[in-house]
């Protein structure tokens, strides 16, 4: 840890190869452990992990000044690259995910939702309503927003992408729900007693 503080030499050096090999292997673990929940597989796990290795690397280089010594140095160090992986896999499901739902997934919110099989088919209606809904009452931002939400896209993520911050994201989801509990009231989905 003394070797990263000093920022030059060989010794600095030496000190950043090694903790880089071991960054790459907690990385490594982290994707190939939580990877297949994106649907992420073979070399692009690989590069995420390089990436968040490299990553987490100059962020414990610029902010070794605040380690503390109340932990190990790599638990503290960990710490770096588990983050480093989450903002990627989130970063990376976000460009490669769709922002609409085909009719396969709308088909599945009932099982995500864990309804039993003697409401499936009252549930199956009223995901037939909602989709009529959120393509017909939210505006295009609204739609998109929601579908990324629903999709499991971190806020984060959703709001550095949109080029926006979390609370302009809970107005355009608080604004789409009102909406769309309007609209399934209205068509007799739901009650407006709750």
């Amino acid at each position: 840890m003394d070797a990263l503080e000093g920022s030059r030499g060989s010794q600095y050096e030496q000190a950043c190869t090694r903790l880089h090999e071991l960054l790459v292997r907690i990385a490594m673990d982290e994707v190939f452990r939580r990877g297949p929940r994106y649907r992420i597989a073979g070399p692009e796990l690989n590069d995420l992990a390089h990436q968040a290795a490299a990553d987490a690397l100059m962020r414990i280089a610029h902010k070794i000044q605040e380690f503390r010594g109340d932990a190990r140095f790599t638990t503290w160090a960990f710490r770096f690259v588990v983050l480093e992986v989450s903002s990627k896999l989130g970063r990376h499901f976000w460009r490669v995910s769709n922002t609409r739902f085909d009719l396969d997934e709308w088909a599945q919110v009932p099982d995500r939702s864990g309804i039993d099989p003697v409401s499936h088919w009252q549930a199956r209606e009223l995901v037939e309503a909602a989709r009529d809904a959120v393509e017909t009452a939210l505006s295009a931002r609204q739609r998109q927003v929601f579908t990324a939400v629903v999709n499991g896209v971190p806020l984060e993520t959703l709001a550095s992408e949109l080029e926006t911050n979390r609370n302009a994201l809970y107005k355009t989801m608080f604004d789409a729900r009102k909406k769309l509990r309007a609209q399934l009231i209205a068509s007799g989905h739901l009650s407006a007693a709750g």
